[in-house]
């Protein structure tokens, strides 16, 4: 997996931009097409929560694409927001041979 310096799309967006748009959808009908909430499908077109595997299944179902990809675009974001505030570590390494 690629980390890039710029921050990766969240995937409810590429959602709204990609496919929810397009078809001029509205968000209260691409929920019900998709079997939940508007309030959810909101949250998550705005970015405001993160994709889950089972939103992801339904997503990839609603739209003819893999559930995978849809967690691929999650796990890039998750994975470069974290590493924005790197932790401070030791690495195990140093501490294998001590007696």
């Amino acid at each position: 997996m690629n980390i890039t310096k710029r921050k990766p799309v969240h995937p409810g967006i590429v959602l709204l931009e990609d496919v929810i748009k397009p078809l001029n959808l509205t968000i209260t009908k691409a929920s019900e097409c998709m079997g939940i909430s508007r309030k959810t499908l909101s949250e998550l077109v705005h970015g405001h929560c993160a994709l889950t595997p089972e939103m992801a299944v339904r997503i990839g179902e609603a739209t003819g694409t893999t559930p995978e990809s849809w967690l691929e675009m999650q796990n890039r974001l998750s994975l470069w927001e974290a590493k924005q505030h790197k932790p401070r570590v030791k690495p195990l390494s140093d501490y294998c041979c001590e007696v």
